[in-house]
């Protein structure tokens, strides 16, 4: 690597989120045996990075068709290059494309992984009420929302939310009850809560940077390296000495009211 190549960017990220192998496959399973429409299943992803878990759905149910829609176009082409590797090219669309208002759908399975503010233009909390309000619309009856979002573990102290992120709040997310709550009233009924381990959050954050800390140790005097350094170790603080152990990730399967 010369120096006039950048850092590199999540390369070392299977899902981009605290997910398990293992928890991912269980997901899977879960809603491969809960929807059975007459026809071939079809799948949303909002925020869909490169839509490691969409393909996986994919793939583990014939003739299924996704769609997923996020901004950045790294990770979309990321995706589009995973799909042609798997032969799923001709059964996904990876779409450039904001959320907000979005006219796609009704799909038989919903993804939004860590993407609720992608729906609507609240701010939060009001954003999750919102975004379940959107969810709601763009499943098909008999479908599944599979919902992951962000909710207080336990309340976080002052210290811990002053080293979070610009603007942090303690009103900024429910507890996971609340969070439930907020899906019921939505129109839906939780058929599955769950939500991501300790472990998976550590290898999640670190899997994050590793790639980037050791381009760090091994170009110390690149000319992007003060930047990069800063940024990752920003962000380190504000895991380490803020969220880790307050801020849970809930994977929510819904079911809609009919």
């Amino acid at each position: 690597m010369d120096d006039t190549t950048g850092p590199p960017r999540l390369t070392r990220l299977t899902f981009h989120g605290p997910l398990s192998e293992e928890r991912a496959a269980g997901l899977i399973r879960q809603l491969t045996d809960g929807v059975r429409p007459s026809a071939p299943v079809t799948v949303l992803d909002i925020g869909c990075g490169w839509g490691e878990f969409m393909l996986r759905l994919l793939d583990a149910t014939p003739g299924a068709t996704g769609s997923g829609i996020d901004l950045n176009e790294q990770d979309l082409a990321r995706g589009r290059a995973s799909a042609e590797a798997r032969g799923l090219a001709e059964r996904v669309d990876f779409v450039r494309e904001s959320a907000v208002d979005t006219a796609r759908g009704p799909a038989d399975i919903v993804l939004c992984f860590g993407a609720s503010h992608a729906l609507s233009d609240a701010r939060p909390p009001e954003h999750t009420t919102a975004a379940l309000h959107v969810l709601r619309r763009l499943v098909k009856p008999g479908g599944r929302v599979l919902l992951g979002e962000g909710f207080w573990e336990r309340p976080p102290a002052p210290g811990e939310l002053s080293a979070m992120w610009p603007e942090a709040s303690a009103s900024e997310f429910h507890d996971l009850c609340g969070l439930v709550d907020l899906a019921v009233a939505a129109g839906f009924r939780p058929a599955w809560i769950e939500s991501a381990s300790p472990d998976e959050w550590d290898h999640f954050e670190s899997t994050y940077q590793s790639d980037v800390e050791e381009w760090l140790a091994a170009h110390p005097d690149h000319p992007l390296a003060e930047e990069t350094r800063d940024r990752v170790d920003r962000h380190r603080r504000m895991w380490l000495r803020g969220y880790r152990g307050v801020m849970g990730l809930a994977y929510l399967t819904l079911v809609p009211v009919s």
